[in-house]
């Protein structure tokens, strides 16, 4: 598995406790984590699969862009 980076719209401590079920459901518990210090809040995952992490971040309300 290797670690995708995605940037976000999640900003805070609150967006963090809104994702945190969906994305927990979709790559497991301690698989993810956001960096709301960076100006791009960049959201690191442990899987392989990009649609998974973005159709749980948008089924959260929140969007998210593959970085390169």
């Amino acid at each position: 598995m290797e670690a995708l980076k995605f940037k976000t719209n999640i900003k805070c401590g609150n967006c963090i406790a809104t994702v945190t079920p969906f994305l927990n459901e979709a790559v497991g518990e301690g698989n993810w984590q956001v960096d709301t210090q960076d100006p791009k809040k960049i959201l690191t995952v442990e899987t392989s699969t990009v649609e998974l992490v973005k159709q749980a971040i948008e089924k959260a309300g929140y969007k998210a862009e593959l970085l390169n």
